[in-house]
């Protein structure tokens, strides 16, 4: 896979540093990974308005730079992943693009990509984009444990795919499943399409916004928002049209007028 069927020549990376508030010089270490992903994911926002909306700009890296650097929005799974790779391979980081199956162990579809990083001899699942959930990269060893901002999530490798599980009251859930077959960019753009316009995507008619930091995690979908404590303490909101903009300015989400009304317009 080239760089160029990437174009990550043109990501401007002083400016990314800046979004995710890390400017400066720095050189590929774990460290660095760790302070990057948790970075990056504190920053940018999961979210899909354009998606309502139907105004997203497609997955080319100087759009997605522009949506999500220059305008300071959010966007989802493919957007963040594709910037934060193109950020890592500037940096010196060795990065493999990856696709999972949501729900391996229901009907979920294989659309959502994460990334695979190796430094300093070590390899990491790197995922900023899997909306309230990965903080942290992930040791790339199976049955690696690592606390995510309060809920545990796990690693476990059958030979073939790696499964990311999420431990609950329930006992170990599923988040999605990954091989090693390499990704093009056209892979991603077919997933896009799907998850952007058919009916039956979870993302293509409900706005979802997603947020996670220490111990609280945030989610809109619709007009519910939800919020649930790493002690286990849930609470539940039903916002009015008036509850709306102030609550995706309140997850970093931050609209003009007009899409704000259109999106209003988009909301049941």
């Amino acid at each position: 896979m080239t760089t160029d069927e990437w174009n990550t020549q043109t990501l401007d990376l002083d400016a990314y540093l800046r979004r995710i508030g890390q400017p400066g010089k720095h050189t590929a270490s774990v460290d660095l990974l760790h302070t990057l992903h948790a970075a990056h994911v504190r920053t940018i926002p999961f979210e899909n308005v354009d998606v309502v909306l139907g105004t997203h700009p497609g997955l080319a890296l100087d759009a997605i730079q522009a949506k999500l650097v220059g305008r300071e929005r959010g966007g989802y799974c493919f957007e963040h992943a594709l910037l934060f790779a193109a950020a890592l391979e500037h940096l010196g980081f060795e990065v493999e693009r990856r696709m999972a199956r949501v729900q391996p162990h229901l009907s979920g579809p294989r659309t959502h990509m994460m990334l695979v990083v190796r430094v300093d001899g070590q390899e990491f699942l790197a995922d900023v984009g899997f909306g309230a959930g990965i903080l942290h990269p992930m040791p790339l060893k199976d049955g690696a444990v690592v606390d995510q901002a309060g809920w545990d999530h796990r690693l476990t490798s059958d030979g073939v795919a790696w499964t990311l599980a999420k431990r609950t009251a329930e006992g170990w859930v599923p988040q999605h499943a990954s091989t090693a077959e390499p990704q093009r960019l056209i892979d991603y753009d077919v997933a896009h399409h799907y998850v952007s316009t058919h009916p039956h995507s979870p993302f293509s008619s409900k706005l979802v916004v997603m947020r996670v930091t220490d111990g609280v995690s945030r989610r809109l979908v619709g007009t519910e928002l939800t919020t649930e404590y790493a002690d286990g303490r849930t609470e539940h909101r039903t916002l009015t049209s008036e509850d709306l903009g102030p609550a995706l300015a309140a997850l970093d989400v931050v609209l003009n007028d007009e899409e704000l009304d259109r999106l209003l317009l988009n909301i049941p």
